[in-house]
Formats: structure tokens, C-alpha cells, sequence
């Protein structure tokens, strides 16, 4: 009796020791990023050598992020995934302020999100920062071949206007798009600055 006690006992804390040392190595390996705004048909490619429990979290919140009913071009959702912690980044504009709660809550409830850190941010009102971004997605859409990237729900570049101030943000398929989309920006009057972060995805 004594030695299947100390055997069972044993099992147990193997068990215990194997689970510790996975979570452990899933927790000290580079968190899996999104590595700009959750955007449909470009980008956020996961990293072919990730741990798989991270895969399947970061697979899982690309996806529900994309489902939010609100999530527009104008909000700049991203995320990173480290162990079973996801952390929410990014900005929302004040008249989608809601998505910032949404986002945290269908994380949360992925199978494997132990905790979500939410690090999202509500631009301020500003009546003149969304005219400006009505005049930018007007100029970008009608500039070159640029619309194709307007054509998914979940648009592939992302147009955040801060004060005047303007980033674009997300893919397009080559330098030319990039450049052309930079320019066409700064032509558009009463905008002080442009800042373009668009990747190049081949």
C-alpha cells in the first residue's frame, strides 16, 4: 500500500513538473504579435516556429476581433499573445468607444486567455479630426488603384487621424500603393502631418 502511495505521489508530481515547464517555455518564448491592425485578406500572418497553444490563441482573437460588428477603417485593433495572456493595443475613435469593451470581452472568453490586458485607447471627440478622416478614405479610395483595398468588411489600410494629424496604417501589395497612398494624404489641405506605417505584403 505504502508503495503505490509513494508511486501515485510520484505520477503526480511529474504531471505537475511537465505542465510547470511547458507553461514555462510557452511564457519565455517572443509573444506572438499582430504586428499592426487586425485587418481581412493581407498581414497578421502567425510566425511558422510559434508555440502551438499560442497559435491557436492568436488564430482565435484575430478572428473574433474581425467579427466585431463595429470595428471600422478608422480603429486601429492590435494584439500580442505571450503564454495564455493577450494583450489588446491600439485606438478606437470616441463614436466606436464601445468596441474598446467588446474587444475584451469575446477575448476573454477564447478558450486558453486566462487574462487579457486591454491597452486600447478612445481618441477624444473631435468633430474636425473626423471630417478629416471622411476626406482621407474619399482621396484614397479614388486615388489609383487604392479602392481594392477598401473592398473588405474589415479594410486593409487604417486611417487614424489624431489633431490634425494622420497615420495610415495596415497592407498593401506593393511599394507603389504605398507611396502613392503617402502622397495622395498630404495633398489634402488642413492636415499637418502624415505618417506611413502601410507594410508591404507580396
Amino acid at each position: 500500500m505504502q508503495k503505490l502511495v509513494l508511486f501515485t505521489l510520484l505520477v503526480g508530481l511529474t504531471a505537475g513538473a511537465v505542465a510547470q515547464t511547458t507553461e514555462s517555455n510557452i511564457a519565455s518564448e517572443p509573444a506572438i504579435s499582430s504586428n499592426g491592425p487586425v485587418v481581412a485578406g493581407f498581414g497578421n500572418k502567425l510566425p511558422p516556429n510559434g508555440h502551438p497553444t499560442e497559435m491557436k490563441i492568436a488564430k482565435e482573437v484575430r478572428h473574433e476581433l474581425l467579427m466585431l460588428p463595429y470595428y471600422s477603417l478608422f480603429d486601429d485593433l492590435e494584439y500580442s499573445v505571450q503564454g495564455r495572456t493577450v494583450t489588446l493595443s491600439g485606438s478606437v475613435t470616441s463614436i466606436q468607444s464601445e468596441t474598446r469593451q467588446d474587444a475584451e470581452r469575446v477575448v476573454q472568453k477564447i478558450e486558453g486567455v486566462e487574462k487579457v490586458i486591454n491597452n486600447i485607447t478612445v481618441d477624444p471627440p473631435a468633430p474636425f479630426d473626423q471630417q478629416i478622416r471622411e476626406q482621407v478614405y474619399r482621396k484614397l479610395n479614388n486615388a489609383g488603384g487604392l479602392s481594392q483595398y477598401f473592398w473588405q468588411a474589415a479594410p486593409s489600410i487604417h486611417i487614424i487621424v489624431r489633431n490634425s494629424n494622420v497615420t495610415l496604417k495596415g497592407y498593401v501589395d506593393s511599394i507603389g500603393d504605398k507611396d502613392l497612398a503617402g502622397i495622395t494624404v498630404k495633398e489634402i489641405p488642413n492636415v499637418f502631418n502624415v505618417k506611413n506605417e502601410l507594410q508591404v505584403i507580396k
